[in-house]
């Protein structure tokens, strides 16, 4: 379904512009359950571990190689838990800075990722600290880097009616001036999109 048609259903600019963006922050429920099956795979792996640790360490009671052994897989196994907690922390820290350069509506998330100085940047509670500074400072000094928030075009008409309109030249327009039709004459609009 496109905006058009979305307009023509009775929504409202605003909520045909957060139905059009909410679509493109979804993220498909097939790789959502993909990690969510990897991250319950690797927590049964490491449980299993500790399990058949446990287990050999009771049995290998007087044995002092065999229990060097086995202290020395606990100690791998914590330095593994430790290695997963940080590749689960920075996968978490990429999503949410991608998700933040989206909001800031960066043009390529990719290119202004590479300008800013992340190791400054801290994830906290789900929220980063120290991005909005360094975004500010791009927007001002990049700002092609950026969607801008003003309005494009040109001057309308002083006073007076607006121009009549044909059939053939409404169904011409884009969807920018189809909105600004709608905006300045509803009765027009409807008339000409029926």
């Amino acid at each position: 379904m496109n905006k058009e048609q979305l307009v023509a259903l009775g929504l409202s600019e605003e909520q045909v512009t957060a139905v059009v963006e909410g679509f493109g922050k979804m993220i498909p429920k097939s790789r959502l359950d993909e990690k969510i099956a990897e991250v319950n795979d690797y927590k049964q792996q490491l449980a299993d571990r500790d399990t058949q640790l446990a287990d050999l360490q009771s049995k290998a009671n007087g044995n002092e190689e065999l229990q060097a052994q086995i202290q020395a897989l606990q100690e791998q196994n914590e330095q593994v838990k430790t290695e997963y907690q940080q590749r689960l922390q920075q996968k978490e820290f990429d999503f949410a800075l991608t998700e933040a350069l989206r909001d800031a509506k960066a043009k390529n998330p990719k290119a202004v990722k590479a300008l800013l100085d992340t190791s400054t940047v801290k994830l906290v509670d789900g929220k980063l600290i120290g991005l909005d500074e360094q975004l500010t400072a791009l927007k001002t000094s990049d700002d092609y880097l950026f969607v801008s928030d003003k309005l494009k075009g040109g001057t309308p008409p002083q006073g007076g009616t607006p121009p009549a309109i044909t059939k053939e030249q409404f169904d011409s327009m884009s969807y920018m001036e189809k909105v600004d039709l709608y905006n300045k004459d509803v009765e027009l609009f409807n008339k000409l999109s029926e």
